[in-house]
């Protein structure tokens, strides 16, 4: 896909919105003036500290729209799950995120042209986050020493992976590493919080008393339309990605990356996935199953998201339970556990056998293009 393309995409994105600034005058130190001159994007009416930074400020990659030119949603509100019925298909995919007794699904249909949602679950404030480019769903905890930060892009990139802002000191943010990399709180790094891609069916069937992220976001888009038509083709190559991508799987294939050892993640493709949909593993001491489910279409593919590729989905949990580690196979259907035969489904839960009620603890794990993931973390190990 060509550059002037993605670029005319972003700025649709946008709506031609360019936000440049917050106000404020833009006096900086000598220290500063240098370090923001090794930027390659425009820095005018920025109050970041460029002289703090861990990564190279010559890294930084302009994405096309200005500041929370793809805008954040700052007042999220929800719908119930009869009324998202209304615009979620069955196969839609969402991110679900679990805390404490509340549980929200966020379509991909609204997060593809926001990319930050800035909410509060179960009295926690979070930040849900998704990168087109790197197809890469993340979420944190929004607070840090005790400070809660509100979220928005910078309209920049590093490696194709979204760079965030937070409005309280005007750090930069990496999405895919969770740390801020240039400005005050350069250093610091959010929490990592688990979720989960569904399909809006298996979101209905698992959590009915689950409400959904409206529509209602205060801005007019074309929510269920692709604005990224055919980005995820498999041997494409990323966008605004310097140097050579890690030749050990095509850019863009899809891998589940699970994060026992945050630093050293291991790396399941969904090539293997589709032939082996139950993957029995171990990190460290943990012993861990990877389950994948057919039934979730690509959000990167059709113009129309209900009308994409099937891609599937998977999710990752350990295996011990009560005391005893399970082995797990995949069934017509879904899952079971050969040492009770107990059937399993893809958030983790039993639901028929001995075990019935039972739910596997959830582990870290990220599904994104495996470009991006090598790209921040070289040390993934791949399973298969």
């Amino acid at each position: 896909m060509k550059a002037s393309y993605i670029l005319a995409v972003l700025a649709a994105v946008a709506l031609s919105v360019v936000v440049s600034a917050c106000g404020g005058s833009d006096v900086r130190s000598g220290a500063d003036e240098r370090a923001a001159a090794q930027l390659q994007v425009s820095t005018a009416g920025w109050k970041t500290d460029f002289s703090r930074h861990t990564v190279p400020l010559s890294e930084f990659r302009s994405g096309g729209p200005g500041r929370d030119g793809i805008p954040p949603i700052d007042e999220p509100t929800t719908v119930s799950q009869e009324d998202a019925d209304k615009f979620l298909d069955d196969r839609e995919p969402v991110l679900v995120v679990e805390q404490g007794q509340a549980v929200r699904a966020y379509p991909l249909q609204i997060l593809i042209w926001h990319e930050i949602v800035n909410d509060e679950l179960d009295a926690r404030p979070i930040a849900v986050t998704y990168c087109p480019l790197c197809n890469s769903s993340v979420v944190f905890d929004r607070r840090v020493d005790g400070r809660v930060l509100t979220f928005g892009t910078t309209g920049n990139l590093r490696r194709s992976d979204l760079v965030m802002w937070d409005r309280q000191t005007e750090s930069w943010w990496q999405q895919l590493s969770a740390e801020a990399v240039v400005g005050r709180l350069s250093g610091e790094r959010l929490e990592v919080l688990a979720s989960q891609t569904l399909s809006w069916a298996d979101f209905r069937r698992s959590f009915p008393d689950g409400d959904v992220l409206s529509r209602d976001t205060g801005f007019e888009r074309d929510y269920g339309r692709n604005p990224y038509v055919g980005y995820d083709e498999r041997d494409s190559q990323p966008f605004l990605f310097d140097g050579q991508t890690d030749d050990r799987l095509p850019a863009k294939e899809y891998v589940i990356a699970v994060f026992v050892d945050e630093d050293k993640p291991l790396v399941i493709p969904f090539s293997r996935l589709v032939r082996e949909p139950v993957v029995n593993a171990q990190s460290g001491g943990t012993p861990f199953v990877a389950l994948y489910k057919e039934g979730v279409v690509s959000s990167l593919d059709n113009a129309a998201i209900s009308r994409s590729e099937d891609i599937g989905t998977s999710a990752a949990f350990d295996r011990r339970l009560d005391g005893r580690t399970l082995e797990f196979r995949a069934v017509e259907g879904g899952y079971v556990d050969r040492q009770t035969a107990s059937r399993w489904d893809i958030t983790g839960r039993a639901i028929k056998g001995p075990l019935k009620g039972k739910r596997l603890r959830p582990l870290r794990h990220d599904q994104q293009f495996w470009f991006a993931l090598a790209a921040f973390l070289p040390n993934a190990k791949i399973l298969g």
